[in-house]
């Protein structure tokens, strides 16, 4: 029952006027934010000797392989010098164009009034450090987790207990892994309107999100890879493509999430009122 209202309330926020225009001008700024992030990711992984394949290794599980070879040749892997920093710097500001624009659509959904443009573009700077983490923790859990395992083995030097540690880290990788994905989510859902929001009304969109992003982009996988050729049509720019619409599904989970929760706080406000 609980199921049949929950997917009545997404099928009825879908047909959202908003629903029409924001996923497109939202997907728009997250292109242009994914590539400063992206190379700037390379450039610190080049400081810590991570080759840009291993961190395309790493991106595999979330993201599609077409599109993630559009996203690889930017991680250039470049060490960090004055000059590079001084760009990747402009390229973070850039990059906060993707924050700003889930304020400006947090806004139009909630039906808030815009804030003055510095405390926005303050606060879009904030946003876009966690979307930057966001993306760290997608790469060094599956990364580097196993081989923290492996070191913190060594230094124990206990067979027995560096099986149960292992066994305990298996158990708990993915349920950790979602649960930081859901709360980062969460957080921008929550700091993203230019007016106080409570918490606890983001966590079904931020849920929702989280869960959908990963199905998608898996479902979006496979029918790439096997039930579609692109490049039959679009030639050389075929992967350019499949990034572009993968991005556009991303930015519409998104919005959907982002206008279930604004659901959720009306009808909390007309049970209020009376």
């Amino acid at each position: 029952m609980r199921v049949r209202r929950f997917l009545r309330k997404v099928l009825e926020n879908i047909k959202r006027p908003e629903m029409r225009v924001l996923p497109g001008q939202l997907a728009f700024f997250f292109v242009v934010s994914l590539i400063p992030i992206v190379a700037l990711i390379g450039a610190i992984a080049s400081s810590f000797s991570v080759s840009t394949n291993f961190l395309s290794d790493a991106l595999e599980s979330v993201i599609p392989h077409s599109a993630l070879s559009v996203l690889m040749p930017i991680a250039s892997g470049k060490s960090l010098s004055f000059n590079t920093i001084v760009f990747y710097v402009s390229a973070f500001l850039l990059a906060s164009n993707g924050a700003h624009s889930m304020i400006i659509t947090s806004n139009t959904i909630y039906k808030i009034e815009d804030d003055d443009m510095i405390k926005r573009r303050i606060k879009a700077i904030l946003m876009t450090i966690i979307l930057v983490f966001l993306i760290f923790f997608l790469l060094l859990v599956p990364a580097f987790g196993n081989a923290i395992m492996d070191m913190v083995s060594e230094g124990i030097g206990n067979k027995a207990v560096s099986e149960v540690l292992n066994k305990i880290y298996m158990i708990l990788e993915y349920p950790v892994s979602l649960f930081l994905i859901y709360f980062n989510i969460k957080l921008l859902y929550t700091i993203a309107p230019d007016a106080p929001i409570k918490s606890y009304t983001t966590s079904i969109g931020a849920g929702f999100t989280t869960i959908s992003w990963l199905v998608a982009t898996k479902i979006y996988a496979i029918y790439v890879e096997q039930l579609t050729h692109y490049d039959l049509f679009y030639g050389s720019i075929s992967n350019i493509l499949i990034l572009l619409l993968w991005v556009y599904i991303l930015a519409y989970i998104f919005t959907l999430g982002m206008s279930l929760n604004a659901s959720r706080t009306e009808n909390l406000q007309k049970e209020k009122k009376e």
